[in-house]
């Protein structure tokens, strides 16, 4: 458990504080800086530059502290730089040295060095044997603190600690949610090309903290995560027909959905997390169908002669978008979520597959082949402004971040080589490899954790 609370601007009084929050007085009239005039960045698709940003180590108190204090600032620095919206400063620029997260930074200093933020923080072990942090993100030229925070938990918790002060400050530096304090469910691929060993595995979006989920006993497929809780559903190749399963992640307890005659593909949760929706064969072609998880009816959506599958929730959960061959070739449809008259949104040349709604609602990424080579990018939800963000010999399997601002998904060079995770802003800047033990696909990106 992380107990949150705000941080006050330095030289505000409790009785200052009441004011500012019941605004009764101005800023003006309490001598504090004006607090709505602050730096934010501007994201765009045009000649967009990343907003410098100091990140002096944080401080600690006995040495492990320290230690502890300079892991953090450092996993902040790496998730600021890697978001591609912020450049960390080199520390060797820096003139000040600051002299505590409660003392006021020289405004001076650091506005000579070009930056426009500056974040100082603390990470100390109490009495009790918890971590207390505490950071302070300042507006450089406006001579404001801009956020602050302090939290306190157990010391195993000195990543997340990191993670949620990296949303925090990404937050109130771009106006959207950050995504950094989440993981990555994926299949993690060992073993020669012909006979990979693929187990479910666990990290955070950073790649780090692995934990497998699954002994490779049996092929595993389509993990996604529930928007809800720390549940994953996926499929599973054992004896016999492949079942979907759902495994709580912290308990690591597992249970079968259903039993279904036939293939299931493509399992995925409503936005509510009270449903599964997925694809089941039929002789030579498959439908959807959505199961409630408590009572465990299941409700068939399509009657297609032709091959439905990959279906995904909108965020409100009144429609869905699916892949089909109805039409002749692979394209995109969206229809209501309790079924109804499908909509092709997909014209493009070629074809288009493993479409997920974005979580802003706005877009829908895919997958789309053409001329040997594979592409992933996004279009809005009629199909309008299709826009390619990157493409390869083989890209598959988009994901979203939480905030919709960054898509995950996998690559394979050919040969006999393996998959790799990679991600790429939707803007289609800043494309990076995500580091993994092994061969990876099949990402999914969980939601916020709690």
């Amino acid at each position: 458990m992380i107990e949150k609370k705000p941080l006050p601007p330095l030289g505000i009084t409790r009785r200052h504080a009441l004011a500012l929050g019941a605004g009764a007085l101005g800023a003006a009239t309490l001598g504090v800086p004006d607090l709505r005039a602050q730096v934010r960045l501007q994201i765009t698709e045009g000649n967009f530059q990343p907003m410098p940003i100091a990140i002096p180590d944080f401080f600690g108190g006995s040495a492990s502290d320290a230690e502890t204090a300079r892991n953090v600032s450092a996993i902040i620095t790496n998730n600021l730089r890697r978001s591609g919206l912020f450049a960390p400063i080199d520390p060797a620029a820096f003139i000040e040295r600051l002299k505590g997260v409660d003392v006021p930074p020289n405004y001076a200093d650091w506005r000579a060095i070009k930056a426009q933020a500056l974040v100082a923080g603390q990470v100390v072990r109490q009495g009790d044997g918890r971590l207390h942090a505490r950071f302070r993100l300042y507006d450089v030229f406006g001579g404001v603190q801009q956020a602050g925070q302090q939290y306190t938990t157990t010391p195993e918790n000195w990543r997340r600690i990191a993670h949620i002060i990296s949303d925090a400050i990404y937050k109130r530096l771009t106006g959207d949610e950050g995504y950094f304090d989440t993981r990555i469910v994926f299949v993690d691929e060992s073993g020669p090309k012909d006979r990979r060993v693929k187990r479910l595995a666990l990290m955070d979006q950073d790649g780090a903290n692995v934990r497998y989920l699954t002994r490779g006993e049996d092929l595993v497929l389509t993990p996604r995560f529930s928007p809800s809780t720390q549940e994953i559903t996926y499929m599973s190749f054992g004896q016999g027909d492949p079942r979907v399963y759902l495994l709580n992640i912290d308990t690591n307890q597992r249970e079968i959905v259903g039993n279904f005659p036939g293939m299931t593909f493509s399992p995925r949760f409503s936005p509510d997390g009270q449903r599964v929706i997925m694809s089941l064969q039929q002789g030579s072609n498959s439908n959807l169908f959505v199961m409630d998880l408590r009572s465990r009816a299941t409700t068939r959506l399509t009657q297609s002669p032709a091959i439905d599958t990959a279906p995904s929730y909108s965020p409100d959960g009144s429609q869905i978008c699916f892949e089909s061959d109805r039409g002749g070739s692979q394209q995109i449809y969206v229809m209501p979520s309790t079924g109804g008259q499908a909509q092709r949104i997909s014209f493009g040349e070629g074809s288009y597959s493993t479409p997920v709604w974005s979580p802003r609602g706005d877009t829908i990424a895919f997958t789309k082949q053409g001329g040997g080579r594979f592409a992933i990018g996004i279009m809005r939800t009629d199909g309008s402004g299709e826009r390619i963000l990157t493409e390869g010999f083989h890209n598959e399997g988009p994901t979203f971040a939480p905030n919709g601002r960054v898509i995950m998904f996998f690559r394979e060079g050919g040969g006999q080589g393996g998959p790799s995770l990679y991600s790429v802003d939707i803007t289609g800047r800043n494309e990076q490899r995500i580091p993994t033990p092994s061969f990876a696909s099949d990402p999914a990106w969980s939601p916020l954790l709690s």
